[in-house]
């Protein structure tokens, strides 16, 4: 396993992560913490030191599956991150969430605590104040209940660098890989600032898995395995990438992971220019792919816009065919959908009304009312 330097911190964190979202989990929704634990034990026997949970992952289950995996292991070295949501706390609920976060980790201390999914108006109005949670999270820092304090965050770029630069933070965790670069700037930015920077969804929810064995054959050189292999070798040649998070629930998975970030150098010449290959097909079978940025949301009929347009990358890019017309129906008929690792929830493309209040907000330029008409002729065909 390689290791990175946390920011400035001065703490040492292993380039993969163990994500603890997609943990193996029982009928009632709950984590299947026989299962669970064995899983995270290997990460952790392979040289994973940097567990990432949340207050809400698997029903607040996953931290709980976390701090029965790490027992055994000297706790000073290992890097435990979890994430506590501000939207409608102040700082009272904000320390009843901290304690039983504590609880469920079954630890004095967690390394890097989060506010989960922050936007900058929510760090407004439940972040500062005298009865905010950014001066609770300062004061159990000051306590050492908490080593460093971090935000994740879905909020645009220029909002998410309104957030770095009122250096109140750390580090910070942002989606990132070569389908979505969205936040390649603003990376850049926090590591010159010092912070820890952690980037989840490396191989973007699970679509840079897609591919047929025959496809990979024809796209991409011998020396990368898959194309998992390949997105998280990317995010690691970034050298203003701390960590890349991983939701890993079979063994096979770990220790392919762990190969894949244990590499002396991420990315090859030739493999570099697979990727821009790989990304310039996929620009041209997407036609002016979509990013997912969801700045064209909300559309005020109801419409998953991003939604629709990853059914139809699933038709057209990975071949996905009978598939992605499945979820399409089910979009239509019950407003949801289900793909690896993503939900969408929301009407199918049929139910737009052209009102064009989507496409001047689009940065890619997309003609989205057109592109939404196709996805509603070729996937809505029986």
């Amino acid at each position: 396993m390689r290791y990175r330097m946390y920011g400035r911190t001065g703490v040492q964190v292993s380039a993969l992560g163990f994500g603890a979202m997609r943990l193996p989990t029982t009928e009632d929704g709950t984590c299947d913490y026989e299962k669970a634990i064995p899983l995270l034990r290997r990460g952790l026997d392979l040289g994973i030191n940097y567990i990432d949970s949340a207050w809400g992952y698997i029903k607040g289950t996953s931290e709980v599956a976390v701090g029965k995996a790490i027992k055994p292991y000297p706790r000073e070295k290992l890097v435990i991150s979890t994430k506590i949501p501000i939207r409608g706390i102040h700082a009272k609920e904000w320390w009843e969430r901290l304690e039983t976060c504590l609880e469920r980790l079954d630890t004095d201390y967690i390394d890097v605590l989060h506010m989960h999914d922050l936007h900058w108006d929510v760090f407004q109005e439940f972040g500062l104040g005298e009865n905010g949670c950014l001066k609770a999270a300062q004061e159990a820092q000051a306590r050492g209940l908490v080593r460093f304090l971090a935000f994740s965050s879905h909020d645009t770029p220029e909002n998410v660098v309104k957030l770095i630069e009122t250096g109140a933070f750390q580090g910070v965790t942002l989606q990132y890989n070569f389908l979505d670069r969205h936040m390649e700037k603003v990376i850049h930015l926090a590591h010159e600032r010092g912070m820890g920077t952690v980037v989840m969804g490396p191989v973007a929810g699970g679509r840079l898995a897609m591919w047929s064995p025959q496809q990979l054959r024809e796209m991409l050189p011998p020396s990368v395995r898959s194309a998992p292999d390949l997105a998280i070798r990317w995010v690691l040649a970034n050298p203003d990438v701390s960590v890349a998070l991983s939701g890993m629930n079979t063994m096979e998975m770990i220790e392919e992971n762990v190969a894949s970030a244990s590499r002396p150098e991420p990315l090859t010449e030739d493999e570099k220019q697979a990727v821009q290959t790989l990304f310039e097909r996929l620009q041209e079978l997407a036609n002016l792919y979509c990013t997912g940025c969801g700045y064209c949301m909300p559309c005020p009929n109801g419409v998953d816009i991003p939604g629709n347009f990853m059914l139809m990358n699933y038709y057209r890019v990975y071949g996905m065919k009978q598939y992605a017309k499945e979820q399409y129906a089910n979009l239509e008929r019950e407003g949801k959908a289900s793909l690896v690792g993503v939900s969408i929830e929301g009407k199918a493309a049929s139910a737009c009304v052209q009102c064009g209040q989507c496409e001047p907000k689009c940065p890619q330029n997309i003609p989205i009312i057109e592109q939404l008409e196709e996805v509603a002729r070729v996937l809505g065909e029986g």
